[in-house]
């Protein structure tokens, strides 16, 4: 039943990209060195111009925001559920000066996000085997707390070394993983206490000043969001939900 399941949403996923494509979602694109990639089953001169713009100020973010993150910057980012600040979840300082742009606790752990389930070895000491299939049949976004951390800043990991880990399906946040090469930080663009963004009209001139990098992508969506269901796995597979 389920290599059926499976079967069925891969066949989903490649009509999404064949209708992305033919009617011009914007930001749908594969980035790789720097360059533009297409699939085959696209001509590049049957895109429009406005939507050939839009691939433009998307790789230019993804570039970017990669040199930001790079340099021990933040980043101001649209994610797989609301806008978020990010860092290089590897570097300390950078996560140490999110906390501070938060006026966050640091006992308080934040979302490292990733872009596939085969790197979560890298950054999980031990991946409880329910976790990939959480991840493979899970429709909405789902954050799991794994029991301990590893290859992480300090700061990211909670007091019991426990890690939150997200892996991202949304285009931007997704290939942002890809071409950084390492995991990101993805915390609510806002200051702790009060309400998290909807969309980014909602963020505060607070957070925006205090980031280096502020994506251009996806700005103009107005469509609500909302924060993922987080959920804790143990290595014996048992679950506790903690957010719905």
């Amino acid at each position: 039943m389920k290599s059926h399941v499976f079967i069925w949403l891969l066949k989903i996923t490649s009509l999404f990209e064949i209708s992305a494509f033919r009617f011009g979602c914007p930001g749908y694109r594969k980035l790789k060195a720097g360059k533009q990639f297409f699939p085959p089953r696209l001509e590049q001169s049957r895109i429009s111009p406005i939507f050939a713009l839009s691939m433009e100020t998307f790789s230019e973010d993804i570039r970017n925001a990669c040199e930001a993150l790079k340099g021990g910057g933040l980043v101001l980012y649209p994610t797989d559920t609301i806008w978020g600040i990010g860092c290089d979840a590897t570097d300390e300082q950078a996560v140490k000066r999110v906390y501070e742009l938060k006026k966050r606790t640091d006992s308080k752990a934040m979302i490292v996000l990733l872009d596939a389930p085969a790197k979560l070895e890298r950054y999980v000491e031990e991946v409880p085997e329910m976790a990939y299939d959480i991840v493979e049949l899970s429709d909405n976004p789902i954050t799991i707390i794994y029991p301990e951390g590893k290859n992480l800043a300090a700061g990211l990991l909670a007091e019991n070394k426990s890690i939150a880990i997200r892996i991202t399906r949304e285009i931007f946040s997704k290939t942002l993983c890809e071409t950084f090469r390492k995991p990101v930080v993805s915390t609510s663009a806002n200051i702790s206490g009060e309400p998290s963004p909807r969309s980014f009209s909602d963020i505060s001139d607070e957070i925006k000043n205090g980031v280096d990098y502020i994506v251009q992508y996806g700005q103009t969506d107005t469509a609500p969001k909302k924060p993922s269901s987080i959920l804790q796995l143990n290595l014996d597979n048992t679950v506790k939900i903690i957010r719905i």
